[in-house]
């Protein structure tokens, strides 16, 4: 995946960090913090998906400005390696946690005995529903995947395909992403349309692609791809390409990249469920700060959505490039 050298040094100081705070408990070389700045982790997916950096960026931005000592831990895609992490920051007696979890269920004893130590815990983008979270940060998949659905039936009506064939190359280990397959898959089949078949990515580009290639090969009737994240997007988009499959079929899906952008130009790629993961990682970061100062935990902030295509992309491209 291309990225611009802001993303390298981004990842690379937070790659850093984390290293660090496994070694010594902190992001500090005594593993302390600077007179009341609160300590507050950040437990990350991984570093790869420009997603996740720029979360982190937002999370950073709002620890500068609020005077957060913050440390952020990068897990690899392993859920062990988040409870590992929550339970060291919980020894390292840390006043907040932040997690984007991986596993949303084998998360919940690992966030009960944070909170429970008496840390605040707020959770972004995955639903952790869990009494021990605090505050829950991000959008509404649902209701997302329910408008990109919505914005597929617009643009099937407007092309007069009355009852389209549609794939879905998806991410059967993702809890969030089997949310948007759902109830995407329930707003288009109300509407008339068929899902004809769904493969599995594993949340990996190089798998997406395969299995995105598989589905185009076995599938010559289809007419529309739904992919439900970064990985499954740039898989198919990858896959169209190498198929020679542009003309034939059309594109949506979540999370843009440089390549998506690049398939909206050429035309196949209709319309993109762009989040907005700096806002998620800045008021995370705000309400942890504002829950270990004594607030009233807001429980839900929602961060809205919006849908990409050729007549709002240009934006967007600065971040992409």
């Amino acid at each position: 995946m291309a990225r611009s050298p802001r993303f390298t040094r981004l990842a690379t100081t937070i790659l850093a960090t984390a290293l660090l705070a496994t070694a010594c408990g902190g992001s500090g070389d005594s593993g302390g913090s600077d007179g009341d700045r609160p300590r507050v982790a950040l437990v990350q997916i991984n570093q790869q998906a420009i997603f996740f950096n720029e979360m982190n960026a937002g999370a950073q931005q709002a620890a500068e400005e609020e005077n957060v000592d913050l440390t952020i831990f990068n897990a690899n895609d392993d859920p062990a390696k988040q409870n590992e992490a929550i339970d060291n920051f919980v020894q390292q007696q840390f006043d907040a946690v932040i997690v984007v979890a991986i596993d949303v269920e084998g998360i919940k004893p690992a966030v009960k005995i944070a909170k429970d130590a008496g840390l605040k815990v707020v959770a972004v983008d995955a639903i952790v529903d869990s009494p021990a979270v605090d505050t829950q940060v991000g959008v509404d998949n649902a209701d997302a995947a329910k408008q990109a659905g919505e914005f597929v039936n617009e643009w099937a009506q407007s092309q007069n395909l009355t009852a389209p064939k549609l794939g879905v190359v998806g991410a059967l280990n993702s809890f969030i992403q089997n949310i948007r397959k759902d109830e995407f898959a329930k707003t288009v089949e109300g509407a008339g349309a068929e899902i004809v078949q769904t493969v599995d990515g594993q949340n990996k580009q190089e798998t997406a692609m395969a299995a995105a290639e598989n589905l185009l090969t076995s599938r010559s009737d289809m007419n529309i791809v739904y992919a439900t994240g970064e990985p499954a997007l740039l898989g198919t988009v990858a896959a169209v390409k190498s198929q020679n499959a542009a003309d034939r079929v059309k594109v949506f899906g979540w999370d843009l990249t440089k390549e998506a952008i690049s398939g909206i130009d050429a035309g196949f790629v209709v319309g993109v469920v762009q989040q907005d993961p700096k806002t998620e990682g800045y008021e995370a970061v705000k309400e942890a700060k504002a829950l270990v100062g004594g607030a009233e935990p807001k429980k839900r902030i929602d961060v809205p959505v919006t849908i990409v295509t050729k007549d709002n992309v240009d934006p967007y491209r600065a971040t992409f490039e």
